[in-house]
Order: structure tokens, then C-alpha cells, then sequence
């Protein structure tokens, strides 16, 4: 399926303003209000990791995923956290496409790195299909359950 969205990969410093708002825009109507999960989204995180953004043929952002370099999160693999489509979308192949594009920026810029995420349980499938293994036993985690999973570099 062709991507209905234009991928990038860049810093904290690489947001417009109106994409950064955009961003904590999306992050904010699914897992706060959405998924009724009360976190705190804004974890200091976000300076010093990388953004994989899909944007429209009209530029507005609507999927994306944050990478943290080994160290940052976990000591020995990349993070893949905060990832989102746009409720609008779902069914359409994006969540896959954003995935692989962060998977391959992973694998660019950390080669041979293993990747690790907290999967909510109800996408275990979904992250399993793209080689990740459950490497926890379930937890709470903002009110839903989770578990880790990794993906060997």
C-alpha cells in the first residue's frame, strides 16, 4: 500500500511551531482523552530524541513516533514511545508504515542495536508481526495494561 503520508526523522529542534503543537496535540486527544489515560505526557524526553512524523499532502501531522537513543531509557536498545495515528486514519495501513519508518531509522542510526517499546496489550499482535517479543509480565501503566517488548538489532 502506498503511504498516504510524507515521513521524516528529525530533532526536538526540527519542529515548527504549529507541527510541535500539532504533535502534543495528537499525543494529547488519544492516550488523555481517548484512551482516559492521566499520565504526564511531557516527561523531558522530548528535547533529545528523535521524531518520526507522517504529515498529509497539506503538511499537518498525523502520525508519529519518538526514538531515544540506547541510554536514554533503556541501556541497551533504542525507545519507540509515544506512537500515534490519527483516529481519522486507522485501518489504512498507517500505524504499519509508521512503524517501519521508525524501525528503519533505529536500524540507521543505531546499527545492530536491539529496539524496545511498552506495548499496550491490546496491540500485542500488531507489534509481534513486526518481530518484537513480549519480555514482561503485564503491568499498569496510565491505566491500561502493558508489557515490554524487544526487537533484536
Amino acid at each position: 500500500m502506498a503511504s498516504l503520508l510524507q515521513w521524516q526523522c528529525h530533532t526536538f529542534d526540527g519542529f515548527t511551531l504549529t507541527t510541535l503543537y500539532e504533535m502534543l496535540r495528537l499525543r494529547d486527544q488519544v492516550f488523555v482523552l481517548e484512551q482516559q489515560s492521566i499520565y504526564g505526557d511531557l516527561d523531558g524526553l522530548d528535547q533529545q530524541a528523535l521524531h518520526v512524523v507522517g504529515c498529509n499532502g497539506n503538511g499537518v501531522l498525523q502520525a508519529y513516533a519518538r526514538i531515544l537513543a540506547p541510554g536514554d531509557k533503556y541501556s541497551d536498545a533504542t525507545a519507540i514511545t509515544r506512537v500515534v495515528v490519527d483516529p481519522a486514519l486507522r485501518g489504512a495501513g498507517i500505524g504499519q508504515q509508521l512503524m517501519t519508518e521508525a524501525l528503519l531509522q533505529c536500524q540507521q542510526r543505531f546499527p545492530s542495536v536491539a529496539q524496545q517499546l511498552s506495548a499496550q496489550v491490546s496491540s500485542l499482535g500488531f507489534y509481534q508481526a513486526l518481530g518484537f517479543q513480549t519480555i514482561s509480565a503485564p503491568y499498569d501503566d496510565g491505566g491500561i495494561e502493558h508489557v515490554d517488548m524487544r526487537r533484536e538489532g
